[in-house]
Order: structure tokens, then C-alpha cells, then sequence
């Protein structure tokens, strides 16, 4: 039964409650059922008693996970802070409600956004007493890890689908077609003359097999497909930036990651178009995630900071 409003008509039970803020932070039955320790389909059961309670759907089941619905984004909102604060008051661990140390915050994301932006600009706050868990890798993996809760925020390099995570535009990355200068002096002219063509057979570097950002690049400012394969792949940028100014080859790059070495003469544009590709980088949690004092200011940091990128 319900309210005109919606609302349950009968007080609701405590612990579906639980189980259900947990699948709301986790966006998922199985991340739940590992935060609570509870079994997948004894967490699965109480959603259905919950939903049969409250006489709406509150999740929509994806393909993985699941994604809340305005009613759940509502009753998230209305149960978030008593049920937190309960649990504070219910922790048999007697230090658990003094004033003390925030938990760490889980940072992941790029390794090399992470390690020449983001952990620069975190400083301040770690010499002010945040602590920071550091984890890299690819967009795809680490936003499964943070539907699972591994992570509080996770900086990705392309926008989740669906409602099950919340994202910001970070920064925008713009990527460049760069050289030793060895190279340069020999393609340069050829490129502007002949195009593309004028790289056959030069040895590109790439940090994956499939070519991702060169292909994007030839194709956005070339329109053309890249054809061919790498000479060299290294699975962190920093690794193809070295390997590049060393003269091994073309490569593809973010220009803030190579910001320095274009300013020395150590890596020089191949080509400068009027509009060079663009990828935007986002910010992202969990929504309603629990309340951690320090996940917000690393956040409201990383966002006031990341537009001088």
C-alpha cells in the first residue's frame, strides 16, 4: 500500500534498507552482497521484498549491474545520513565515533594523467593530512572496480554509460602528431606536400596494438584509416614519449604530456592542424556514495585545478 504521494504507506524494514543503500552505492547486487557479506541472491531476495514494500521498481537490471530509478534516487537521499549516522552509533568498535583520520582516498585512473597531473596538484592536500591509495589502468576495467567499490573516484577517458555511476568533464586533452627532430626535418615537408602517404614505413609508437589515439588521429584530421602496425608499443604514455624523443619514430600524443619536451626542441609537431582531435577526460563516482570527507576535497580539487591542464 501506498501513500497519494508515493510514498509506503507502512514503516519499512530496517535492513532492506541497508541492502538497498548498499546496492544503490555499489551499483550492483553482487558489489552489495560484497560489501555486506551477504550471498548475491539473498541480497537479490531483499530487493524484491523492498520493491514489493514500496510498490515501485527501484533499480533497472543491465547487462552489469543495475541502474536506480528517480524513486530510488529519492529514497537514497531520504535514507543516506540516518542510516550512516546509525551506523556509527551501532559500531561495536568504540574509536569508530571519535573525531580522527579520514579513510584513504581510492584514486584511479591513467597512470600517466594520474602521475603528472593529478598526484602534482594533490599535494597540498596530502601535506595537509589526506591520504591516497593510487591505482592505474584502462577506463573500461576501473569503472567495473568502481561499481564494485574498490575506488571512491576514478578519472576516465571516456563517459560511462547508463545512471549506475555519476561523471564530470574533467579536462580536455588535445593530442598532436610529434617527432625528434630528426624525423621532423625529414617529414615535415613531405607531410604537408603528400599527406599521410609521406609516413609509410615510418615506425610509429603506441602504447596498444590496435592504435587507438593515432587512429583517431588520422582519421579526425586526415580522414583517412590508418592502415599498418606499430614498431614499438609501451603500455604507458610516458613510455612512447620517451621512446619518440629518443628517435625511434612517430608517435601520437596528449599535448600536455609533452608539453616540456615541444618547448626544448625535443619533440617537434609534425603537423598543426586548425582542429587537432580532442578527448574529454571525467571524473567519476558512485552516486550517493558513502560520505568521506576527503573524497570531496581530492574531487573539488582535481575539478578547480584540471581546466589549467
Amino acid at each position: 500500500m501506498e501513500h497519494s504521494d508515493g510514498r509506503p504507506a507502512g514503516p519499512l524494514d530496517l535492513n532492506l534498507l541497508r541492502t538497498f543503500l548498499a546496492v544503490y552505492r555499489s551499483g550492483s547486487f553482487t558489489g552489495a552482497a560484497q560489501l555486506l557479506r551477504l550471498s548475491q541472491p539473498t541480497v537479490t531476495t531483499q530487493m524484491r521484498a523492498l520493491e514489493r514494500q514500496t510498490g515501485r521498481e527501484l533499480f533497472e537490471r543491465l547487462p552489469r549491474g543495475v541502474s536506480p530509478t528517480a524513486v530510488a534516487d529519492e529514497l537514497a537521499a531520504r535514507v543516506s545520513a540516518p542510516l550512516d549516522e546509525l551506523a556509527v552509533v551501532a559500531d561495536p568498535d568504540p574509536a569508530a565515533g571519535r573525531a580522527g583520520p579520514a579513510d584513504p582516498v581510492h584514486l584511479a585512473g591513467p597512470a600517466e594523467l594520474l602521475c603528472t597531473r593529478a598526484l602534482p596538484a594533490l599535494a597540498p592536500l596530502v601535506a595537509g593530512g589526506v591520504r591516497l591509495r593510487v591505482a592505474t589502468g584502462l577506463t573500461d576495467a576501473l569503472l567495473e572496480e568502481l561499481r564494485a567499490g574498490r575506488h571512491d573516484l576514478v578519472v576516465a577517458t571516456t563517459r560511462p554509460r547508463g545512471r549506475t555511476l555519476h561523471a564530470v568533464p574533467l579536462a580536455d586533452e588535445e593530442f598532436v602528431l610529434v617527432a625528434a627532430p630528426a624525423w621532423a626535418e625529414r617529414l615535415r615537408g613531405p607531410l604537408a606536400a603528400e599527406g599521410p602517404a609521406a609516413l609509410h614505413g615510418v615506425p610509429l609508437i603506441t602504447y596498444a596494438e590496435d592504435l587507438p589515439i593515432a587512429r583517431r588521429y588520422w582519421r579526425h584530421v586526415f580522414g583517412r584509416r590508418l592502415s599498418g602496425s606499430a614498431a614499438v608499443t609501451v603500455p604507458d604514455l610516458r613510455g612512447v614519449l620517451a621512446a619518440t624523443a629518443a628517435g625511434a619514430g612517430v608517435t601520437v600524443l596528449p599535448r600536455y604530456l609533452c608539453l616540456g619536451e615541444l618547448a626544448s626542441g625535443a619533440l617537434v609537431p609534425l603537423h598543426e592542424p586548425p582542429d587537432p582531435p580532442i578527448n574529454t577526460a571525467y571524473l567519476v563516482q558512485r552516486p550517493g556514495a558513502a560520505a568521506n570527507r576527503d573524497v570531496t576535497r581530492v574531487r573539488d580539487l582535481l575539478l578547480s585545478v584540471a581546466p589549467q591542464w
